[in-house]
């Protein structure tokens, strides 16, 4: 009797897991990111191994870091008003296109022994300027691609279980094509995985809907999205914190091709462990977040994961053995998406619906323009204090960043109930 209540509870929780995949849109978005993810995330293992083989220098793992995601900083408030214009599906078909020939450029320059430095840095700029533009219409797609907006929530867990999918599945098969035939084949096997997504997204079929009359001005829409982020309280809470995360807590991934080396004394392999654990934890945490049903309570656990993701960034710090580390990262991966997720479902579920896309492009904006500028201090540091202090450095800011998050938390609430109380999330103001 109690076994068979069991069964029916976990196939409940599958269900509740995957309710968003019920929607044919969002069913063939998911499928062809999964193949194109792969891809990506064998991209940018190859791309780090390639930097630090070539130079040997962790303070140009951060430069590059810097390159291809400071365009986001800089362009991303302008791209998600043109998010807000024209149409998603062919911003993003086009932004896949160009993705792909950047990957076939940066593969031939590879194979053929062509490869320096500087094209790297020239590449990765461009890089940036592309994913500027996706990222908002990537962001703000996913509620047009659900039959039902209540799996919205869901839907953005499950974006991040698929991300961090490829996390755990690309750096591990990275690792060993790096061993066998070197990085040119991963850029040219990330090509390749374009074409899944480009047709995905041919067949998708969205009801057309003529452009809101507060987009039909382009510089107005601008300002009055810049003025509704940061006029609202939990709102610029949440992009402050997810900016002081970007610089700090996140800036010990770019600096994990020396850590493999320098501390662990590994090879192209061993990036690919530690990437894999950091994603099979992330993983987890998206599929923890996949099976929650309600927004309630998350800012408690934003209070909690973010200590938890530092203490695990100092774990590593004192590591120098593959097996301590692993599960490091694999905690590390855990509440890194939590805290992740955490931020954009409470976002997305604050913002008005007129205001989504403008409001995600200052997540973008914070997430990946941000973190360029914690790379880039991440490698300046690793190369004056050493690596395993800059580690300890991130840790330590990332618990006090949590700590001081959830000193606020009841101020935050205070903002946030009435919000969900208007929306019907919340029938009433519970005391918890």
């Amino acid at each position: 009797m109690w076994g068979g209540k069991n069964i029916f509870r976990n196939i409940t929780l599958v269900k509740d897991i995957f309710s968003s995949l019920h929607s044919r849109n969002y069913r063939l978005f998911f499928t062809g990111q999964g193949i194109s993810l792969i891809g990506t995330w064998m991209q940018n293992v190859a791309l780090s191994w390639l930097v630090y083989r070539l130079t040997g220098s962790v303070l140009l793992l951060g430069v590059v870091g810097f390159t291809s995601q400071i365009p986001s900083f800089v362009l991303s408030p302008f791209t998600g008003v043109i998010t807000d214009r024209f149409n998603k599906i062919k911003i993003i078909t086009l932004t896949q296109i160009s993705f792909m020939l950047h990957a076939l450029l940066v593969a031939t320059l590879v194979l053929f022994q062509l490869i320096e430095v500087w094209h790297i840095i020239a590449l990765s700029v461009l890089f940036g300027i592309i994913t500027a533009f996706d990222t908002p219409a990537r962001q703000s797609l996913v509620i047009n691609l659900i039959d039902d907006p209540k799996d919205l929530g869901n839907a953005i867990a499950l974006n991040s279980a698929l991300f961090n999918s490829g996390r755990l599945i690309g750096p591990a098969i990275a690792g060993i094509v790096i061993a066998i035939v070197g990085e040119g084949i991963c850029f040219l096997i990330n090509a390749a995985s374009f074409i899944a997504v480009i047709a995905a997204l041919q067949k998708i079929k969205i009801p057309h809907k003529k452009p809101s009359a507060i987009s039909a001005n382009f510089k107005k829409s601008f300002f009055d999205g810049v003025h509704y982020t940061f006029q609202s309280v939990p709102i610029r809470m949440l992009i402050i914190l997810l900016a002081l995360l970007s610089v700090i807590s996140l800036s010990f991934i770019v600096l994990l091709p020396a850590y493999a080396k320098e501390v662990l004394h590994g090879k192209a392999d061993t990036l690919g462990y530690l990437m894999s654990a950091l994603g099979a934890g992330a993983l987890c945490g998206a599929l923890y977040m996949a099976s929650r049903k309600t927004v309630i309570g998350l800012g408690r656990l934003l209070a909690l994961g973010i200590p938890i993701l530092g203490l695990a960034v100092i774990a590593a710090s004192f590591s120098g053995n593959l097996f301590f580390s692993l599960p490091a990262f694999f905690a590390g991966g855990i509440f890194m998406v939590i805290s992740l997720s955490s931020i954009n479902t409470m976002l997305q579920t604050i913002a008005d619906e007129d205001k989504r896309g403008r409001v995600m492009s200052f997540y973008a904006m914070a997430l990946m323009g941000m973190t360029p500028i914690g790379n880039l201090l991440a490698g300046i540091f690793a190369s004056k204090i050493g690596l395993t202090n800059t580690f300890l450095l991130s840790g330590i800011i990332t618990v006090l960043s949590g700590f001081w998050f959830g000193m606020n938390l009841k101020s935050l609430r205070r903002y946030v109930r009435p919000i969900y109380v208007h929306k019907g999330i919340l029938p009433h103001l519970p005391d918890n």
